[in-house]
């Protein structure tokens, strides 16, 4: 029997729409046109100025003739383009994909054709890669690509048949743009980072996108009209939502080309920044940069990591110059983060020790994820919540994929059971926080012993001399496998192998100490994390590949 609350009680137009990331911009050019929205260089550029170049891009698309579940690929760093392009193209009905910026034409020729892309849109930096990408394409399906031109980076060599501007200039200004038909219609596109076979195209959907973005906002208490700057690459996961979640704040845009310690401390003071968000990577350029450069920086701003968990040290050197530090952890297939390490109020009067063990952990489910909790692969039940007991994180609810493009067999595993699986162990507090341990590659097997890489990782930037650290297995006749320290050092420090294991032996069991500690810069991907694939590939692992 029908229920008297689901009779005459229709879903109608007036009582229904389905969510989408695009109202958010559209609200902040409706109530705020006059707000600042965008600075680049000399640029400052309005919400209502902004709002109807997305509007011109997306009206431009249609007339090239792309449409619903059209591909649209742009390789542009964080400048108003890439801006525009998280609007503009699925205002379209099309799809955004954000291509990796470092990425080589092979990669790029891979996805250019696998997303199917009808258009491309590129920077002058990237143009070199693009036309050996153009040049290495299996699809004979024609591809139109456009030239951004941008005064910061200078001439370029144009590859395409006509530029970013004069494109726009095709477009109307009052394009209306239409909703889409249903919040699970894809909104973008991003391939996961793989280093053996072909990367995984990770779809996301328009809930995905508006909820993820307001998470951010729920997050952080992020106010209105904050002032954000693009220190992450908005190529990688939409930049955790951020494009969206600034939009909803009605905020500014503050684009930055290359991420350098003097840029981004000008910056901050030049335009007010309120929040940025980056790899651990980047908190450290800032904490190790000269104080000269850090002079007259104001205290309060707000900054999000990830990617990796945040020493002591960086929490302190953070905390010194005033900012305030919050960790958040997630996925390629999560939208960027979907749990944060919400602080507490009894954490503030604990030592800095104990403040960065509480605050390294992975935390908790974002606002409007339904579920993150660590589970046994092999029952799917909950691990116990004592700190000690080993399972996988998994996630569930709105903040997640529709799935990996064109890849069934992988969509299927990694839904198997209805969660998501993260390949990240872990275990759980009896606060329900999340700590992870190592992602499932990356355990050391040392004579039947299992030790987490991570562990050792936080023991080793402990060191003063440490400026980044990763470990991974090197094989060994007699255990199998031992620990294999490498090391990048700040700048002008000393310090020799012997000083490392004996700094490791003041915090370690001996089975988990490093036998070999190799010193040099460490190979990271364009978002700042260390590729433990590369240096496994040194170390002569058998886990050397990386999927």
């Amino acid at each position: 029997m029908p229920s008297i609350f689901d009779t005459d009680l229709p879903r109608t137009e007036a009582n229904f729409a389905p969510l989408t990331p695009l109202a958010f911009i559209q609200r902040a050019a409706e109530v705020y046109p006059e707000r600042l929205a965008v600075v680049h260089g000399t640029l400052r550029q309005s919400w209502d100025h902004t709002y109807r170049r997305c509007r011109r891009l997306a009206s431009a698309l249609q007339q090239a003739g792309v449409g619903k579940n059209d591909t649209v690929a742009v390789m542009l760093p964080n400048t108003p383009p890439m801006v525009e392009a998280h609007f503009g193209v699925p205002m379209a009905g099309a799809v955004l994909n954000a291509l990796n910026t470092r990425l080589d034409p092979e990669a790029v020729a891979f996805m250019l054709d696998h997303g199917e892309a009808k258009v491309v849109i590129v920077d002058p930096e990237f143009a070199p890669v693009m036309k050996k990408a153009l040049a290495l394409r299996q699809s004979k399906a024609p591809l139109l690509v456009i030239d951004v031109e941008d005064a910061l980076f200078g001439p370029g060599q144009p590859i395409g048949s006509t530029t970013y501007e004069a494109f726009l200039d095709r477009g109307d200004p009052d394009f209306e743009w239409l909703y889409p038909t249903d919040e699970w219609d894809a909104i973008a596109l991003n391939y996961t980072s793989g280093t053996t076979g072909n990367p995984k195209g990770v779809v996301y959907h328009h809930r995905g996108a508006a909820t993820n973005a307001i998470s951010n906002i729920l997050e952080w208490d992020m106010p209105k009209h904050a002032v954000y700057l693009w220190t992450l690459p908005m190529f990688h996961c939409n930049g955790w939502c951020f494009p969206w979640t600034v939009a909803a704040r009605a905020g500014v845009n503050v684009c930055l080309r290359r991420v350098e310690a003097k840029a981004i401390f000008d910056a901050i003071r030049e335009h007010g920044v309120t929040h940025y968000c980056g790899a651990p990577i980047v908190h450290g350029l800032l904490v190790n940069a000269p104080d000269e450069l850090k002079a007259g920086v104001p205290r309060g701003v707000k900054c999000m990591v990830a990617g990796a968990a945040p020493p002591a040290a960086m929490i302190e050197g953070m905390e010194q110059m005033g900012f305030d530090l919050t960790h958040v952890y997630g996925l390629t297939e999560v939208y960027g983060p979907a749990t944060v390490c919400a602080k507490q109020a009894g954490w503030d009067g604990l030592p800095i020790g104990e403040r960065a063990a509480l605050n390294a952990r992975q935390g908790v489910r974002y606002h409007l994820q339904r579920d993150a909790r660590v589970l046994d692969p092999q029952t799917m039940q909950p691990v116990p919540l004592d700190g000690e007991a080993m399972g996988e994180i998994m996630f569930r609810g709105n903040i997640a994929m529709k799935g990996y493009l064109k890849n069934p067999k992988a969509t299927a595993e990694a839904f198997a059971g209805g969660w998501f699986h993260s390949g990240d162990l872990a275990v759980q507090y009896p606060d329900g926080y999340i700590k992870i341990k190592d992602r499932s590659k990356d355990i050391i097997i040392s004579g039947g012993e299992n030790i987490s890489s991570i562990e050792v990782e936080d023991v080793l930037y402990r060191h003063p001399a440490v400026l980044a650290a990763a470990v991974v297995a090197k094989p060994d006749p007699k255990w199998g496998e031992t620990p294999c320290a490498f090391i990048e050092l700040k700048a002008g420090a000393q310090v020799s192998e012997a000083d490392i294991v004996a700094h490791c032996k003041q915090h370690l069991a001996g089975f988990k100490v490093p036998r070999a500690v190799v010193f040099g810069e460490l190979p990271k991907t364009s978002t700042g994390k260390i590729q433990k694939f590369e240096l496994r590939k040194q170390a002569g692992s058998a886990a050397a590949i990386d999927v």
